[in-house]
């Protein structure tokens, strides 16, 4: 029987800090740099609040450091390096994963379940409003969905968002068979396009099987989260889709791609089993001597470190909750909550805002966890990554209108440069 390798709790966040590029040095970013973060994640959750900016261009700054978002929209949009679908709700992955996306596409309301049924049904009744909406694509190019006639026979049945949106419904359904995409935005507005006219030529076109599908996404999965557990990979990625997650591992395993460990935190062994990619044990080794980077830098609420709100828990000791739909009395932290990261602990989070009519980034609090480090050290590096962020969102000044720890305001002031930070 092959023995289990027992690793600490703090070599598994550091291998998932890691393999995240959470522990990458700053330095000049194009966009390679920016494809070479896709690779490792896969994907980035597109969410278009901008209470601070859009997730997917934060989740890219704590990586990246002040770099052009205009790269992000040569390669979604110009260079078709990268596109949108379904994998974390609306996503941005790479195209040469399509062959995945396009295998997930063809069980679309299939089956026999009531859900598939209804959907097939109201395609049918609707085919002329369905033959309508791509006659125009061919016809016209790219489109918003207010370009086109409500031809719909029959209203989409509906009580909540849905009821008698018969055009934005047709396109979704289009989008969710693969036959048409996202091929521009305007704010959240889509623009749709032939699946066929918007992927470049070298898109890979491979049919894949079910099996090698699940496998694909079960390593990918395991890539970006460096150590998991069977149900934290199936939900990581393209959420829910991995098959019989356990028996993909069992043949990944039995392959030599991948490893069964054990997590040790002092004398508690966490409950598992816990997998690592074979190819990732010297990343391990060198999270067991300490030589892996580490940086101080702010996550958005949605970034890919923390998206699995269990597994934060339970690696890093930290509670967290996207509060911005509570009620404002119900809130413990505040809306718009941005984590934050110094080496391989999460040490607190801040309230945070973008007044972009002001030109200010406002800290409407700042909290440190119990176990937060207090060295001038590390409230120097908080005060750093928060400045670092107003540099990259073109903030004039950065404000501190609310709560700070005890002992961490005076070293905010001392870590200001060109007057871009303001205490209240």
């Amino acid at each position: 029987m092959t023995k289990v390798r027992t690793i600490s709790a703090a070599q598994a966040r550091r291998l998932a800090i890691a393999r995240q590029h959470l522990s990458d040095p700053r330095r000049q970013v194009g966009p390679n740099d920016i494809m070479d973060v896709m690779r490792d994640l896969r994907y980035l959750q597109i969410d278009p609040m901008r209470v601070v900016e859009q997730s997917h261009l934060l989740v890219l700054w704590s990586r990246l450091g002040n770099y052009d978002p205009r790269h992000m929209d040569a390669l979604l949009w110009k260079e078709r390096s990268l596109f949108q679908d379904w994998a974390q709700t609306t996503s941005i992955v790479l195209t040469e994963d399509y062959p995945i996306f396009s295998a997930l596409k063809r069980t679309f309301a299939t089956g026999d379940g009531r859900p598939a049924k209804r959907i097939r049904t109201w395609i049918e009744k609707n085919q002329k409003l369905r033959d309508y909406i791509l006659a125009e694509l061919r016809r016209k190019g790219a489109m918003y969905s207010d370009d086109f006639e409500d031809r719909a026979a029959e209203d989409w049945p509906s009580t909540g968002w849905t009821k008698a949106r018969n055009v934005n419904t047709m396109l979704m359904f289009l989008w969710a068979q693969g036959i048409i995409m996202i091929a521009g935005r305007k704010g959240i507005r889509k623009l749709w396009d032939l699946t066929e006219r918007h992927l470049p030529e070298w898109t890979p076109r491979e049919q894949l099987s079910d099996r090698e599908v699940f496998r694909q996404i079960a390593q990918r999965s395991l890539h970006a989260l460096g150590v998991a557990t069977a149900k934290q990979i199936k939900h990581h990625y393209i959420r829910g889709c991995c098959g019989d997650v356990e028996r993909v591992l069992a043949e990944l395993k039995a392959e030599g791609k991948v490893v069964r460990v054990a997590v040790r935190e002092s004398t508690h062994v966490w409950s598992g089993p816990w997998f690592v990619l074979a190819n990732d044990q010297p990343l391990l080794d060198l999270s067991a001597a300490g030589d892996l980077e580490t940086r101080t830098t702010l996550l958005s609420p949605f970034d890919n470190l923390i998206i699995d709100r269990q597994r934060t828990e339970q690696l890093f000791g930290f509670s967290f909750r996207f509060e911005v739909y509570y009620p404002k009395a119900k809130r413990k932290y505040g809306g718009y909550v941005m984590p934050i990261l110094h080496g391989d602990h999460l040490i607190g989070r801040a309230d945070t805002v973008m007044d972009r009519k002001l030109g200010q980034l406002r800290m409407k609090a700042v909290y440190a966890e119990p176990s937060a480090p207090k060295t001038e050290g590390t409230i120097k590096a908080v005060a750093e990554a928060i400045k670092e962020l107003g540099v990259f969102l073109g903030a004039k000044k950065i404000v501190y209108d609310g709560k700070v720890p005890a002992g961490w305001k005076h070293l905010l002031r001392e870590t200001a440069l060109d007057q871009l930070v303001n205490l209240a």
